[in-house]
């Protein structure tokens, strides 16, 4: 008989697991705070003898070399992740002993990272689980860029086979353990769990790695790529050269000069409570980032990193909740934090901010009345007081916001808003995400900037019902004749080639520029003289294309592109060259 236990880490989207027999169990994939992983063995009554990684997370810090430290158990972490701590090599294969009669056998399937790899438990010689980390999850796969930009299309490629050797050498029944894709932005779409037991067989009927031809896989895979939170730059780096252990004592109560001394010396102020709550009122500077969200990924996403954090909470059990989250990203110690309510938070005589919060029929009651004529004067002959200007700032992500998004709106996405604060115009900002946690966050950082805003505190289906005039960011389409002429010397656009650099070295069109839809989502942009130029975007068969049109044309941009792609482009007749000027192929 044999055993799993889900470690989750909602906040994350991650899952690790503990499994085993009577007396000996293996830890998959720990979390940082491993005290949830040692308490679970305790339960079941078993000795950790094993702890193994799928792969170097890029997502979160792991806590697997402080377990096995711990333990004494063996670290199992595949031989070509190019870790620096002491640790016991894995490769294609290897099976080693989990308890009488359970085995964990190491199975290579690289993709998400080019050393992952899946672990297979068998009980009795028959594989009843499969750890698959970032590599096959439950509807989805875990995405391929976030190694390196050059190598994304090669690990897509890789993600495929992967995914299709799993479902050849285990039999249908076998559960499914994905670590990644319960709202992870290492999953490459919308992944999550099924009503009943996820199994390799059921992913055969329903996985795009499973039921499509790679060419298309992966094409549709890269055109759906999104922006990754900018601390995944930190995570990688940091489980190869081993994290330290944590450290959850209470950081050091500030009073409140202290929590003023820290706002004037640019430090970070964290009010830790709802977003109802904090809009009523707060101290001026703080900036609002909800403990019951999504608070790690994107605190970590936004805040400079190592820029020390103060945390303020309304009472201790919430701050320590905090704590824990912010460590498994490794945000290890705040500077200070403080407990109560804003009045404890602010010297004598020092008032509070507050701002209003409303919903898209506010909203638009709000544009109706701004739109409504208004007379020069008022009754008694002085000029009238003219209306705040309203600016609707839209903070979603580039893929929702092509889906549709309302008339007018300024986009800036979230993780982008302080870098842009000086391209929203003057007035009254509403700000909205898709539900109003988002929206919070950006609130709090304009409120801090002076700023006078509004934060839309509702699900964006229902700006639609609030007869908001909505739209979706479209890009015209194009023929490759149409596309050549409008690139070609007489003409007045650039081609823009978004395939992957193997592509564009088997052949693309003269004096094409070349920028790979991997690296435009990664926060890559195009030459600075191409930025008033009409762009002609073009891919393998139109898909990405699509993808990375509507992209450019949300950052700005007047961008169309080539239906059909470079397939159409070398049917049509058109030129095509390698990166030496020699005739080239895009077979």
């Amino acid at each position: 008989m044999f055993f799993v236990d889900t470690i989750e880490t909602a906040g994350l989207g991650n899952r690790g697991y503990l499994a085993g027999g009577e007396h000996h169990a293996v830890a998959v994939d720990p979390p940082r705070d491993i005290d949830r992983v040692v308490a679970a063995a305790a339960r079941r009554g078993v000795r950790i003898a094993l702890v193994v990684e799928t792969h170097v997370h890029n997502d979160y810090v792991t806590g697997g070399l402080h377990l096995a430290r711990l333990t004494g158990a063996a670290h199992l972490v595949p031989a070509a992740a190019g870790v620096t701590f002491p640790h016991v090599p894995v490769h294609d294969g290897d099976r080693t002993a989990v308890d009488t009669g359970l085995t964990l056998r190491a199975l290579a399937t690289p993709g998400h990272t080019p050393h992952h790899t899946a672990y297979v438990l068998e009980d009795g010689g028959t594989a009843v689980a499969a750890f698959t980390g970032g590599s096959l999850l439950i509807g989805t796969v875990g995405r391929p860029d976030l190694v390196e930009p050059r190598l994304t299309e090669r690990l897509a490629r890789a993600q495929h086979a992967s995914a299709h050797r799993l479902a050849a050498e285990l039999p249908d029944t076998t559960a499914l353990l994905p670590t990644h894709g319960f709202g992870s932005f290492c999953a490459s779409a919308r992944a999550g769990g099924p009503g009943g037991p996820a199994t390799i067989g059921a992913e055969k009927t329903r996985n795009e790695a499973l039921t499509k031809d790679v060419d298309t896989f992966v094409a549709g895979l890269l055109a759906g790529l999104d922006d990754t939170p900018a601390y995944y730059t930190h995570m990688g780096p940091l489980n190869a050269a081993g994290p330290a252990p944590v450290d959850l004592t209470p950081p050091a109560p500030a009073d409140a000069d202290e929590i003023a001394a820290r706002l004037a010396a640019g430090e970070w102020v964290v009010d830790l409570r709802s977003r109802v709550a904090f809009a009523d009122g707060h101290v001026a500077g703080a900036f609002n980032f909800e403990a019951g969200g999504q608070l790690a990924t994107y605190l970590a996403w936004l805040i400079p990193w190592g820029r020390p954090v103060t945390l303020l909470a309304e009472s201790p059990a919430q701050l320590a909740a905090a704590q824990r989250e912010l460590v498994r990203v490794g945000i290890d110690r705040p500077a200070a934090a403080a407990t109560g309510a804003p009045a404890d938070w602010v010297r004598p005589g020092e008032p509070l901010r507050s701002f209003p919060r409303a919903t898209f029929t506010d909203l638009a009651a709000a544009r109706e009345s701004a739109s409504r004529h208004r007379p020069a004067h008022a009754a008694d002959g002085t000029p009238a007081q003219a209306p705040r200007p309203i600016v609707v700032l839209d903070v979603r992500r580039d893929a929702e916001r092509a889906v549709g998004h309302i008339e007018g709106s300024l986009h800036i996405p979230l993780h982008l808003l302080r870098r842009r604060a000086a391209e929203i115009p003057g007035g009254t900002v509403w700000v909205h995400c898709a539900g109003g946690m988002r929206a919070a966050i950006a609130a709090s950082l304009l409120d801090a900037e002076g700023r006078d805003v509004v934060a839309v505190d509702d699900t964006f289906d229902a700006a639609a019902r609030a007869g908001l005039p909505l739209t979706r960011t479209a890009c015209a389409r194009v023929t490759a004749d149409q596309a050549h002429r409008r690139t070609g010397p007489d003409g007045d656009a650039v081609l823009i080639d978004v395939r992957e650099s193997a592509e564009w070295r088997a052949g693309h069109a003269p004096g094409a520029v070349h920028a790979p839809l991997s690296r435009l989502l990664t926060g890559g942009g195009l030459p600075a003289p191409l930025h008033d130029r009409d762009l002609v975007v073009i891919c393998r068969s139109g898909q990405r294309s699509q993808r990375a049109a509507l992209l450019l044309a949300a950052r700005g941009a007047r961008a169309v592109d080539v239906e059909g792609g470079m397939r159409a482009w070398a049917g049509a007749g058109l030129p095509v060259v390698d990166d030496h000027g020699n005739d080239g192929s895009i077979a």
